[in-house]
């Protein structure tokens, strides 16, 4: 059976301390009761008296009270009054009233005056603590609201504010991403670090004299204009408050600093382009207040800046609470810029250009107010998905926007520029993304014959897409976009692990495409050496066709991995060669087994002259390096006895067959 724990007077003192050293209590009585105050002084530590109500008021502005406690006299409605007064000062006072009158006036006072509790006198030590108690009970309650509101602000300015921690020593415990971005080190770098790192010469000593007595010594925020140094070694001004941190004790445990990320001079720009870069696949919102040349024109500097300032403030609150962008970007001259992980977006199932008309919505309903003035701001929105020239597509589309309209008219009219293949690559990743999540990334197999025997001695692993209604996608409508982002890695990896799989199901070699962007990746030549390792039984039958690519970043690289992959086993083909850009000297550097000849030269070889004199070239030049030829799009049997007559050793075509599941 559940027992009530009852607390004995000595406990619930203790625990009544436990909170009140940080108390003051203000006592009001004409006369003061000496045991009253023995009492009183058995709880509190720190305890005011006025003998009344104008001395109260007198210390309640001078101290801060928490508690004030009444012993009414025998005519009260003065005592109510101050009572009213001091609360509509402080709306979180504690009241407690003390009377030896059997007065029902009184006790409706009480109620309308919302009093915390009510003792008879005179009373005992345990009903005072009794009463007590259940006024800091209350106190709790109020905290944690206040706690929670502190939190949602802190959210906020999270958001807005460079912020960081500092222990007593001035060592750097906490900074928010807003402090990495300006100050340029990583939080890796810059925790634990003294907050010296930043310091800037130009700052005067006196600055940072009065700065440590003020939060130190009188244990008061301080507030002024900083000079700052970046890992960069540039400067950047911000308005700064550094307040203490105090626990219930009014000892100081920390200090917080907030710093306005609004005011510094650090390059957005820059910041932006880094970011889009160590993103894999992003959404990249860009925008302009419109019209601005115009204010730039009519207005001083200062309050154009102001408007440009205020925006940024605002930006946060205009968009749909639906999702939340991390950063703003000032780019100058009334643009701004938000971008966000693609995926993080997605998972929110929300629509991109439903979210941003809401948002220029938002903005066209809003009024900029300050110093006396008004704005009423409209802004022209481009978007941008991917990766590569994310920036320059998200530009042009603003700039597109902005000259579809009369940039003098001061029109409301708001436009979003989404080019149509914009949209078709936002559903076309979709596409692959369930696709991928449904291993619904498949493998196809096309046969390769040898062209004397007329044998299969090969297949080639084709990848294809099976979307959501079960329809077969080409890879040429799917494999662009997804090379955009990391999406095209993992398609890279699906191909791989089907090939390998469909080994034990034929007894050929097989040929799969690689990359010579996926090369170059870590993680993919590792996987490519695992499945090596797991199949190597098999490997002297796996056939890498490489892709050439003027833009390969590191040919050592390429070279290492043909090499190790060479020592087990492992061909290597040199897939559409002849295509534009063939560097035969680069080619014996690879080091090739098989080239597979460019499909373009040979669908026109029946009737261009200069496409079957290629291909000669071609079969002539790997003969004498004993180097396998391979040709592609071979359709028909005319094109097929050309082949034969030119030499070429392997053909791959519809003519012999399509690609299928095997």
């Amino acid at each position: 059976m559940y027992q009530k724990k009852v607390l004995s007077v000595s406990k619930k003192i203790d625990a009544i301390k436990e909170f009140s050293n940080n108390f003051t209590v203000l006592y009001v009585q004409n006369k003061p009761d000496k045991t009253i105050l023995d009492k009183l002084e058995t709880l509190f530590a720190h305890i005011v008296v006025a003998e009344n109500e104008k001395d109260a008021i007198k210390e309640f502005l001078k101290h801060d009270i928490s508690i004030m406690i009444v012993n009414l006299p025998n005519e009260a409605s003065n005592a109510f009054s101050t009572i009213k007064k001091l609360k509509s000062l402080k709306h979180n006072l504690f009241i407690l009233v003390l009377s030896s009158q059997e007065d029902t006036n009184i006790l409706l006072h009480c109620i309308e005056h919302n009093i915390d509790g009510y003792i008879h006198t005179p009373f005992t030590l345990e009903v005072l603590t009794k009463e007590i108690l259940k006024i800091i009970n209350k106190y709790k309650l109020e905290l944690k609201k206040y706690q929670s509101y502190a939190n949602q602000y802190l959210k906020l300015f999270e958001k807005r504010n460079m912020i960081s921690k500092t222990d007593l020593n001035g060592t750097i415990t906490y900074v928010n991403d807003i402090f990495c971005k300006i100050s340029g080190y990583s939080k890796k770098e810059i925790l634990g670090k003294n907050h010296n790192i930043l310091k800037h010469d130009d700052n005067p000593i006196e600055l940072y004299k009065n700065l440590w007595d003020t939060i130190k010594v009188k244990k008061k925020p301080w507030k002024g204009l900083v000079k700052n140094r970046s890992k960069f070694d540039t400067t950047y001004a911000v308005e700064t408050i550094i307040t203490p941190i105090k626990n219930l004790d009014g000892e100081i445990i920390d200090f917080v600093a907030m710093r306005d990320s609004l005011d510094t001079s650090i390059d957005d720009k820059r910041y932006l382009l880094d970011r889009i870069e160590k993103n894999d696949f992003s959404i990249l919102v860009m925008m302009q207040i419109d019209e601005f040349e115009l204010l730039d024109k009519f207005y001083n500097p200062l309050t154009v800046n102001q408007v440009e300032r205020n925006f940024a403030y605002n930006l946060i609150s205009y968009l749909p609470t639906t999702y939340t962008f991390d950063y703003i970007y000032t780019l100058g001259d009334g643009k701004f810029a938000l971008l966000t992980d693609f995926q993080s977006f997605e998972a929110t199932q929300l629509n991109i250009e439903t979210y941003l008309n809401e948002f220029v919505n938002n903005v066209k309903n809003s009024t900029l107010r300050f110093d006396d003035l008004e704005f009423d701001l409209n802004i022209s929105v481009s978007y941008a998905i991917g990766h590569y020239m994310l920036y320059e597509d998200a530009k042009a589309g603003l700039e597109h926007t902005m000259e579809k309209k009369n940039q003098l008219s001061f029109s409301n009219d708001l436009s979003i520029s989404v080019s149509q293949e914009a949209k078709n690559n936002l559903n076309m990743i979709k596409t692959v993304k369930i696709a991928l999540e449904n291993y619904n990334i498949v493998s196809y197999f096309q046969p390769i014959f040898n062209n004397q025997s007329q044998m299969i001695e090969k297949y080639e692993s084709l990848v294809r897409l099976i979307d959501e209604k079960g329809d077969i996608i080409s890879p040429f409508e799917f494999l662009h976009i997804s090379k955009k982002g990391n999406y095209y890695t993992k398609i890279t990896e699906r191909v791989l692990e089907n090939s390998f799989k469909i080994l034990h199901k034929i007894n050929t070699e097989l040929s799969i495409n690689i990359s010579v962007t996926d090369i170059e990746k870590t993680h993919t030549r590792e996987k490519i050496y695992w499945l090596l390792e797991e199949y190597k039984k098999d490997s002297h039958r796996i056939v890498f066709e490489l892709l050439e690519d003027e833009n390969v970043n590191d040919f050592t690289v390429i070279k290492d991995f043909i090499r190790h992959v060479k020592q087990r086993g492992v061909k290597i083909a040199i897939d559409d060669f002849g295509s534009g850009y063939s560097n035969f000297e680069r080619l014996l550097e690879f080091e090739p087994d098989i080239l597979k000849i460019d499909g373009s030269l040979i669908r026109n070889i029946v009737h261009d002259a200069y496409s079957k004199s290629i291909v000669e070239t071609i079969v002539l030049f790997a003969k004498t390096q004993n180097i396998k030829t391979i040709a592609e799009y071979v359709e028909n049997e005319h094109i097929f006895n050309i082949l034969n007559e030119l030499g070429v050793d392997y053909s791959q075509g519809y003519y012999f067959g399509k690609p299928e599941a095997l």
